[in-house]
C-alpha cells in the first residue's frame, strides 16, 4: 500500500534527497519518457503479495490547483464560446453559399472530415484523451478560430497590409492568412495546456490536439469553398468535382500539418510543466505553421511540380514523427510497467500482454472468447493511464498530487485484474 508520506531517502515533496537518484538501466528507453536522476524513485511495493487494491477503485480527487480537474471548466467555456461563435459564422456562410451550396458543401465536408479524425483516433488510440476535450478542440476549430480569424483580419490588414509591401490579393493569401488563422486555432491549444495539463502532457497529445483543432477549422472552411463552388458557378457540378478534389483529396491534412508542428511543439514544451516555458512554446511553436501555411498558400502556376516535390515530402515526414512519437510511447509505458512489476503488481508477462500492440492484441482476443472483452480494454487503458502517471511523477511534476492518484491507479488496476481473471 502506498501512502502520502515521504519514504526513505525522499524528502517532503517526494523526490530522492541528497545521494539518491541513482537510475537503473533501461529507466530512459526514449527521449519522450526521459527522467532525470534527481527525480527518480522506485515504484510503491506491493508489500501483500497479491494483488490487493490499495485503496478502492474510485477516481482520484485532485486537488493541485489551477487545470489540475482536468479542464472541468474548460468544456462549458469553449461550447459557450462556440455557440457565440455561430451568430458570426452562420451568416457569414449562408451569404457566401447560399442554402443549397450550404448542405451540399456541409455533406461533402464530411468526407475529408471523416479522414482527419479516423487518424487522430488511430494515433491517439494508445492513450485516448478525454472524449470531452477532443470535443472542445473540434468545436474551437469549427467555430471559434473561424470567428476569431473573422475579427482579426481586418485589423491584421489594416495594420500589417501596407507594411509589407504587397498588393492586397498576394497580401491576404500568403501572408494574412497564415498568420491569422494558426493563430486564431493555436489559441484553443493554449488553452487546452493551460487549463487542462494531466490531459496535455507530450507531443503526442499536442498532435492530436492539434489535428482535433485542423480538422474543425478545415471542416467550416471546405464547406465555404464547396458551397461557393454550387453557387457561384455556371457549371457547379464540374467546379465542386475540381474543388473537392484539389481540397478533399490531395489536402485534407494540410491545415493538420500547419497546426501540428505547434502542437508538436508546445507538447515537448508541457513535459515541463511551466507556464511560463508554455507560453514561450506557444510564440515559438506558431511560428512554423505559419511559414507552413504561407507556403502551401504561395503554390501558383506550378502547383502540381511543388506539390510533388514539397508538399508530399513534408506529408511523408510527418507520417514518419507520427510513427516515431509511437513507438517512443509504447516503449516508455513498457518500461514504467516494468518498474511496477519489479515492485510486486504484475507478472513479466502480464507487462508483455499490457504494453506492447501483440500482446494488447492476443489479450483482447482472449478476453472476447471468454466474454470479458470490456474489461479487458478497461485494464489495458488503465495501466497505460497508470505507466503516464508514474512518468509525471518521474519528471517532477506535482509529486504528491500524482503519488496520490497513483495509489487510485494501483486500486483501479487490482479490480479489473479481478474482472478479467475471473
Amino acid at each position: 500500500m502506498t501512502t502520502n508520506e515521504p519514504r526513505p531517502g525522499q524528502d517532503q515533496h517526494g523526490r530522492p534527497s541528497s545521494g539518491q537518484g541513482q537510475l537503473p538501466q533501461q529507466a530512459n528507453p526514449t527521449w519522450l519518457g526521459h527522467v532525470e536522476p534527481v527525480y527518480y524513485q522506485q515504484a510503491p511495493a506491493n508489500n501483500s503479495g497479491r494483488f490487493q487494491p490499495a485503496l478502492p477503485p474510485a477516481a482520484p480527487t485532485v486537488t493541485g490547483g489551477r487545470g489540475s480537474a482536468g479542464g472541468s471548466g474548460l468544456v462549458p467555456a469553449g461550447f459557450f464560446l462556440a455557440f457565440m461563435s455561430l451568430f458570426l459564422v452562420l451568416p457569414f456562410l449562408l451569404e457566401r453559399t447560399g442554402i443549397a451550396g450550404f448542405v451540399v458543401g456541409f455533406i461533402a465536408s464530411l468526407i475529408p472530415l471523416g479522414t482527419v479524425l479516423l487518424t487522430v483516433l488511430f494515433i491517439d488510440r494508445w492513450e485516448p484523451e478525454p472524449r470531452p476535450l477532443l470535443l472542445f478542440a473540434f468545436v474551437w476549430g469549427a467555430a471559434v478560430s473561424i470567428a476569431v480569424t473573422m475579427l482579426l483580419q481586418p485589423y491584421f490588414s489594416l495594420v500589417a497590409g501596407p507594411v509589407s509591401g504587397l498588393d492586397y490579393a498576394t497580401f491576404a493569401v500568403t501572408v494574412q492568412a497564415p498568420v491569422v488563422e494558426e493563430f486564431a486555432k493555436s489559441l484553443g491549444l493554449l488553452s487546452l495546456l493551460l487549463f487542462a495539463p494531466r490531459h496535455f502532457d507530450g507531443p503526442v497529445d499536442g498532435v492530436v490536439f492539434a489535428f482535433t483543432i485542423a480538422a474543425g477549422f478545415a471542416f467550416t472552411e471546405n464547406i465555404l469553398y464547396f458551397g461557393r463552388a454550387i453557387a457561384e458557378s455556371s457549371d457547379p457540378g464540374t467546379d465542386l468535382a475540381v474543388v473537392f478534389f484539389l481540397r478533399g483529396v490531395m489536402s485534407p491534412f494540410a491545415h493538420a500539418i500547419f497546426t501540428g508542428t505547434t502542437g508538436l511543439i508546445m507538447g515537448f514544451a508541457a513535459r515541463r510543466g511551466n507556464d511560463g516555458l508554455v507560453v514561450l512554446a506557444f510564440v515559438v511553436g506558431v511560428v512554423p505553421s505559419m511559414v507552413l501555411h504561407s507556403g502551401w498558400n504561395s503554390m501558383g502556376q506550378d502547383f502540381l511540380g511543388q506539390y510533388l516535390l514539397v508538399q508530399v515530402p513534408i506529408f511523408l515526414l510527418a507520417v514518419l514523427v507520427i510513427a516515431w512519437l509511437r513507438v517512443a510511447e509504447r516503449r516508455f509505458t513498457r518500461q514504467r510497467l516494468r518498474e511496477y512489476a519489479a515492485a510486486g503488481w504484475f507478472t513479466v508477462a502480464e507487462v508483455d500482454m499490457l504494453a506492447t500492440t501483440g500482446g494488447r492484441r492476443n489479450a483482447l482476443r482472449w478476453a472476447k472468447s471468454v466474454g470479458r472483452g470490456a474489461q479487458m480494454k478497461a485494464l489495458l487503458r488503465a495501466a497505460t493511464r497508470l505507466a503516464f502517471t508514474r512518468q509525471r511523477i518521474l519528471s517532477g511534476r506535482d509529486v504528491p498530487t500524482y503519488q496520490l492518484e497513483e495509489q487510485h491507479r494501483l486500486a483501479e488496476i487490482a479490480a479489473l485484474r479481478a474482472a478479467v481473471v475471473g
